[in-house]
């Protein structure tokens, strides 16, 4: 398919297909989607110079390509403030920071669009500039957040830096850390309405490698303080007193959950022992009285039987001499046993 459009092109580059009418050309456009048609101004672009001057013309004439969002900009930072920093990098057709319309304070942006294509382009290549004591950074408006910010390793590259002294500056800040590599981005954070130092600040370095580094680094005295310094996006990472969202955080046990020895163990967060329903008042008899003593018995004959000298018992069995039984012995068969003398 590629072979066969490149032998149409070299048709039509050496007259051997004439070329086609505009509204023949539109027709079979039209039906194309995006990028195939980005693919093939492309490369006829840059085969064909007059094609790559047309292309050329007319994105620089669209503002897309010539203006930038600037974001980080100091409070007192102004229109011509902006503009004069960028400046530098060719002829500025409009530039103006932003301010709230309530109270006409900044809001810490603005916007830069030059006369042509080629200053944007140049004033990217720089992308961070010092302007009023902030390091700022800009972008193509029509990108947004620059894909520097939104980068997926941008928690591993920015660091916060708290325990700042008043008077320690942005500049201070920079060169303090850009020891450990380039930096992308980095401010003191400074209040609105006073423009006093807020006693921290955040560094972006443009590697995870050098903010690691600093990370690392024990020495940490600036301004004759001693800072701060982690990690400025702790959203993701989980920490010893954090929980999963799915997981509701335990209750610590009560006075009765408290473990006993060589008793089964309630779970954590369990009461324990579980609430139980009060018993209703018990009422205890009084205990019963004693039985009375049976009435003492007159003198005189019993009223039932005989008395007991007139009871006649059955004799003890008696023995011999020799404590043998009187009854005979008896033999074998049922003789008696004879003992005769010796």
């Amino acid at each position: 398919m590629e072979d066969m459009k490149k032998r149409k092109l070299d048709d039509v580059e050496n007259g051997q297909i004439s070329p086609a009418s505009g509204e023949k050309l539109r027709s079979l456009l039209e039906p194309l989607a995006k990028p195939q048609l980005v693919d093939l101004l492309a490369k006829l672009g840059s085969k064909y110079s007059p094609v790559a001057g047309e292309i050329m013309s007319l994105a620089s004439a669209d503002p897309v390509h010539r203006k930038l969002f600037v974001r980080g900009l100091a409070w007192n930072t102004t229109s011509e403030t902006l503009c004069d920093a960028f400046a530098v990098h060719g002829d500025i057709e409009e530039g103006a920071v932003i301010t709230d319309k309530a109270t006409s304070k900044s809001r810490g942006y603005g916007f830069i669009t030059y006369k042509n294509m080629e200053s944007a382009q140049d004033a990217l290549k720089a992308s961070s500039k010092l302007i009023d004591g902030r390091l700022t950074v800009c972008n193509l408006a029509c990108e947004g957040l620059s894909s520097a910010s939104t980068a997926p390793d941008q928690a591993q590259r920015k660091l916060y830096i708290g325990g700042l002294s008043p008077e320690t500056t942005t500049e201070m800040l920079l060169s303090f850390f850009s020891r450990h590599g380039e930096i992308d981005e980095g401010s003191v954070a400074y209040d609105k309405d006073t423009n006093k130092s807020r006693g921290f600040g955040f560094v972006t370095y443009k590697t995870v490698d050098s903010a690691k580094k600093a990370f690392d680094d024990p020495e940490r005295t600036l301004g004759g303080r001693n800072i701060t310094v982690k990690y400025a996006d702790t959203k993701n990472k989980t920490t010893a007193n954090q929980y999963p969202s799915s997981a509701a955080p335990m209750v610590p046990p009560t006075a009765g959950g408290y473990p006993q020895h060589g008793k089964p163990q309630a779970p954590l967060g369990y009461s324990y022992p579980p609430h139980m329903p009060s018993y209703p008042p018990v009422s205890y008899a009084s205990p019963p009285a004693a039985a009375a003593p049976p009435p003492a018995m007159a003198p005189g004959p019993y009223p039932q039987g005989p008395p007991p000298s007139q009871i006649s018992y059955a004799p003890p069995p008696m023995k011999d001499t020799y404590g043998m039984p009187p009854s005979m012995p008896v033999g074998m068969q049922g003789y008696p046993y004879y003992m005769g003398k010796q």
